[in-house]
């Protein structure tokens, strides 16, 4: 449940500092980078503790819970301000762009997500429970590749100019590569603690990996 919790927050979070273009020692960056990486150590921890199935339930219940705050966040900006509201172009910047960047992110999410469950699941079965380090390393390549070769050119293209979205999207995974590389030693402790406290090692013998059956955790 915490798990979950973390993980939506993370998502919600991750669409509103997306808005935000930063700059770190001259490198483009965007603001969701501080935050989104986290999501995916989440969906390593729970792969690799209770399984791709309840990875698959907590990855749709994190784009439900997305898709419900950008919904009721595009409502509150359509909604006319009071007379005496004097932030509607600040309130505006944010989530009169959200819509955009949230379609774009459910869909790189769903994508990258997805690829970073299945190569933490198979690659499990494949080295018999071993080598977590390099499962969560390269799982994570996979899923954020993906995602952000969807993400930024839906998202920020217009936006951002045309020469700027390949360096962004190099950079992106490179530094969220890192991000989990450097939180590593922290992600293995958990998973660890995890697999102690809950009694559990899931491996994903037999498993459906369709993305649809999100209520089969039998």
């Amino acid at each position: 449940m915490l798990f979950s919790i973390l993980f939506c927050v993370c998502l919600i979070a991750a669409n509103i500092l997306e808005t935000k273009q930063i700059s770190v020692l001259g490198i483009s960056l965007t603001g969701g980078l501080i935050v989104f990486p986290i999501s995916y150590i989440i969906n390593d921890c729970v792969c690799e503790v209770w399984g791709f199935q309840k990875a698959r339930l907590l990855i749709w219940t994190g784009f439900a819970m997305n898709f419900f705050f950008v919904a009721m966040g595009a409502l509150c900006d359509w909604i006319p301000g009071a007379p005496y509201w004097t932030n509607e172009a600040g309130f505006h910047a944010i989530f009169g762009l959200a819509p955009r960047v949230a379609a774009a992110s459910f869909v790189a999410f769903i994508v990258g997500s997805f690829a970073n469950a299945y190569v933490m699941s198979k690659m499990k079965l494949r080295d018999g429970g071993h080598h977590f380090s390099w499962r969560a390393i390269l799982s994570t390549i996979a899923g954020e590749s993906l995602d952000s070769l969807i993400f930024f050119p839906l998202a920020l293209g217009g936006v951002v100019p045309t020469p700027e979205l390949p360096k962004l999207m190099l950079w992106q995974v490179v530094l969220k590569t890192l991000y989990e590389v450097i939180a590593l030693p922290i992600t293995i402790r958990v998973v660890k603690a995890l697999k102690a406290h809950e009694g559990e090692d899931v491996y994903d013998e037999g498993v459906n990996y369709s993305i649809w059956k999100v209520f089969t955790l039998q």
